[in-house]
């Protein structure tokens, strides 16, 4: 007895493992049986990848199936969620983040050739003597001079790693020159444009609303403050959106601390509400806020709070209509997904986001729609496809279901761009014309001390305007006959590129603004 005490636990050990191993056989033959340690169920889309690896005739590429696949599945839901491939992830993502790795060059593309019109200041290229006008004709092992490339080609090229290195080849004038330039991050700024454009108002362009958004927002503020600005023109056309937290924190600027800025909430997410936080550097100011049919999502969290707050003029075109969250998840593989997983609303209640039940191709077509039936020069043919509500301070009733309304339509300019014009500008022509004529009058450039000071004195002369017409007709553009206003919208757009040469995006915004329609409106209510 002893002795069978002793062989017991022996004898029960192999018995539970005999009836573990005949079981799992058993269980093996069931048809889809996962085994005794299978996890749940696979899905169909997978199991189909599985066959199409192990069975198919043919070998497949498992990994753009699996793309295709994902891409399919998210046509039945909202446009703004996206699955983002692997390759692509970091491009998509460079907007947000504020800043990219590369070298710090801004380039034209002109007769296949890859020209540098801009070096960052302080940036790899500057540090590795490069200069406005060098040609690229090698990157690396790379020819690239005089075969066609396109900027998808060039991005793979220069950038890289930050700390990595780039040999490239240049043409300086008539010389050749070699480079080693050593990558870095380059930031890529949100603000284009602060300056005062008079004595009391000021004026901010933001093209994103990127990690750094507030972070330059508030820089550009303090330097308007300091300069007397009593008045802001805070210009968000062209605007997409960005990142909702930035929004929040530049709206809290504006308003009283304790005001509610938005709140968002969806099926699985809770009802969450965005107050201001902290005294705004600018609660008390007048403000104008233009937007246009671009602007959208975060741009709209903004205008839509300072309209239902009524502390803000809004001037300009309806703006695009998007009212939904996005949260971003990455992936095992890399890829991101961008899932909507909530709505937003403004503090009036307002979801302004516009219908999408006709598929995401009629959606992103809506905005070109707004040209063909009149939307973009008639205020009166705009419908308001949602509810009305009452902003919070003075009652005036405001719309959502279709992006913000503003209070002063300003009409799409169609007279500006006249068979001529549009001939001169859609055609590489001019971009060239303006980009060489910088290079070879940079000592008169020179002599301005200012972007207040070039704005006031130079004007395009008739020996410049006699070249620009000769150029044109290389591209069977005829200038010589144009009436005046093309003449002058020219003349404009030029002077605004030569600013640009000199002063970047900003130098650009205070030309074009002084021509502006919306501008001029803004200004105008200010006035008043």
């Amino acid at each position: 007895m002893k002795k069978l005490q002793v062989w017991w636990p022996f004898f029960a050990a192999i018995t539970m493992i005999l009836g573990m191993y005949i079981g799992f056989q058993l269980r093996s033959n069931i048809p889809e049986s996962q085994g005794f340690f299978g996890g749940p169920k696979k899905a169909s889309v997978q199991e189909v990848i599985d066959l199409l690896q192990k069975k198919y005739v043919d070998s497949v590429h498992t990994d753009s199936l699996t793309d295709d696949a994902i891409q399919a599945l998210l046509t039945k839901l909202d446009p703004h969620t996206v699955y983002i491939p692997a390759v692509y992830t970091t491009e998509a993502n460079e907007d947000l983040k504020g800043n990219y790795e590369g070298i710090g060059v801004e380039y034209y593309i002109i007769d296949d050739t890859i020209n540098a019109v801009n070096i960052l200041k302080g940036g790899p290229s500057e540090k590795a003597g490069l200069q406005i006008g060098d040609k690229f004709i090698k990157v690396n092992d790379s020819l690239i001079a005089g075969k066609p490339i396109t900027n998808d080609g060039i991005r793979k090229l220069l950038r890289g790693e930050s700390g990595s290195q780039v040999k490239v080849n240049l043409l300086r004038g008539s010389k050749t020159i070699e480079a080693t330039i050593i990558r870095g991050n380059i930031p890529k700024y949100a603000v284009d444009a602060a300056y005062m454009i008079d004595a009391q108002t000021g004026f901010i362009h933001l093209n994103v609303f990127s990690k750094s958004a507030f972070e330059e927002f508030m820089a550009s503020m303090e330097s308007l403050q300091s300069n007397g600005m009593k008045k802001l023109i805070f210009d968000l056309r062209g605007n997409g959106g960005g990142i909702l937290d930035e929004a929040i924190d530049i709206v809290d600027e504006f308003l009283d601390s304790t005001r509610l800025v938005v709140y968002t909430e969806g099926l699985h997410t809770k009802k969450q509400e965005y107050l201001c936080k902290r005294p705004g550097i600018f609660e008390k100011g007048e403000v104008v806020l233009l937007i246009d049919e671009f602007s959208a999502s975060a741009s709209e969290v903004v205008a839509g709070a300072l309209q239902d707050w009524d502390r803000a003029t809004i001037i300009g075109r309806r703006s695009f209509g998007k009212g939904l969250v996005q949260e971003p998840f990455d992936l095992s593989n890399g890829a991101q997904l961008r899932l909507t997983v909530s709505r937003y609303y403004t503090p009036a209640g307002r979801n302004i986001q516009k219908p999408f039940n006709g598929g995401r191709r009629e959606y992103s077509d809506e905005v070109y729609e707004r040209f063909h039936n009149g939307q973009m020069v008639n205020e009166d043919s705009s419908k308001h496809t949602g509810p009305g509500f009452k902003t919070l301070v003075k009652g005036r009733t405001v719309y959502g279901g279709g992006g913000i309304t503003p209070d002063y339509f300003i009409p799409f300019d169609t007279a500006r761009l006249s068979a001529p014009l549009a001939g001169l500008f859609n055609k590489q022509n001019f971009s060239k014309f303006t980009y060489t004529y910088y290079l070879h009058q940079l000592p008169e450039f020179k002599q301005y001390k200012s972007s207040d000071a070039f704005l006031k004195e130079y004007t395009m002369s008739n020996n410049t305007w006699n070249q620009l017409v000769e150029q044109s007709k290389k591209d069977s553009v005829n200038l010589s006959s144009i009436s005046a206003s093309d003449k002058e919208e020219i003349q404009q757009r030029f002077k605004a590129q030569m600013a640009m040469q000199l002063y970047r995006t900003e130098g650009y915004y205070m030309v074009n603004n002084l021509r502006d329609k919306v501008v001029l409106k803004a200004l105008e209510v200010l006035g008043k």
